[in-house]
């Protein structure tokens, strides 16, 4: 059996020490103080004394390792003992093939697939505990807020032929009602003069007035402002996801790298 270790650093390479202390003033604030979270980097050390992460790349696994503590592209933060391994050195290696295939590079995205992620997933390969809400909390909430956009998005269109059959059903009610109460039999007229009068001439300063139902043209306007909206947000995102990329580049190894790597853990 092995000990599993999580490293976690500040996400401190954006080239700008302004930006950089930003980023760890924020993350004292929301985790050190609040305990809700922050932007981080993490890592898992299983066998050796190297670190294992994700990262993006635009050729190749964007599996990556390196020396334990010293990723130099980030500011070390701690580290937290994640359990035990009953995988053996032998396992370990194989798993970490597997996922070095499984996560290229170019499938890096800051919100569902970025190194937190990764660590999840070679943590619970490894039979221990994922990491703590806290690390990757930042990332989930985006990810949910782009979701419930899409979501709505998608609820307004499915919609839009209802609310239009619907709106031309009330029109075309109201015309007749404001029609009929003109001449011809009315029973409720007949029983109470004053209020079809009433309701005559209320009716028809409605339908004037310009209170038609909306028409399927107004319908789609409404629904490209909630798709136009739901694209800038996915725009931000994706902003945000470009300029992470180099945050989140991993050191630059061939296969041939890693594989010199997992045998020397073996021996």
């Amino acid at each position: 059996m092995a000990e599993v270790i999580l490293h976690i650093y500040d996400v401190t390479n954006s080239g700008s020490d302004k930006t950089n202390n930003t980023i760890v003033h924020i993350n004292k604030i929301f985790k050190d103080r609040i305990g809700l979270g922050g932007i981080f980097h993490s890592a898992i050390q299983v066998y050796g004394d190297d670190e294992w992460s994700f990262g993006f790349c635009e050729q190749g696994s964007g599996v990556f390792c390196c020396p334990s503590r010293k990723n130099p592209l980030y500011t070390y933060r701690e580290f937290m003992v994640l359990g035990r391994t009953n995988s053996s050195v032998f396992k370990v290696n194989q798993i970490l093939r597997e996922l070095s295939r499984e996560w290229p590079g170019t499938s890096y995205d800051l919100l569902s697939k970025n190194c937190n992620h990764f660590c999840d997933e070679l943590c619970e390969r490894l039979g221990v505990q994922k990491l703590p809400g806290w690390v990757n909390r930042f990332a989930n909430t985006g990810d949910a807020a782009i979701e419930m956009a899409e979501n709505t998005a998608l609820r307004f269109k499915q919609a839009k032929t209802e609310i239009v059959s619907a709106s031309k059903v009330a029109y075309r009610f109201l015309v007749g009602v404001t029609s009929g109460s003109t001449g011809g039999d009315n029973p409720l007229r007949n029983s109470n003069s004053g209020i079809p009068r009433f309701q005559s001439a209320w009716f028809k300063n409605l339908v004037t007035a310009g209170a038609k139902p909306s028409n399927s043209s107004e319908i789609e306007t409404r629904e490209g402002d909630v798709v136009l909206q739901h694209q800038r947000q996915h725009n931000s995102a994706h902003t945000l996801q470009q300029t992470c990329h180099n945050s989140e580049r991993p050191l630059r190894q061939s296969s041939q790298q890693l594989e010199q790597t997992l045998r020397h853990n073996s021996l």
